[in-house]
């Protein structure tokens, strides 16, 4: 999970283990949550899958940032 501030809110990425075998490659889908005073303001559904965990938690704050940007 990662995390950082914009325009007075918290926007988060998060990265969900998507492996459904173990032989399978790890997929990682993607959603964001925005907090504002440590309340959830809106959270996507799954944004998408990614092969890299850091790709899944920057679409998700990327979505967050743009959430924010259009609504508040």
């Amino acid at each position: 999970m990662r995390s950082e501030k914009h325009k007075g809110y918290m926007v988060w990425g998060h990265a969900i283990l998507q492996q459904k075998d173990i032989l399978q490659t790890a997929r990682y889908a993607a959603s964001g949550t925005i907090t504002q005073d440590n309340r959830v303001v809106e959270a996507s559904g799954v944004l998408g899958e990614f092969e890299t965990e850091e790709e899944a938690e920057l679409v998700g704050i990327g979505w967050a940032r743009a959430w924010v940007d259009a609504f508040d």
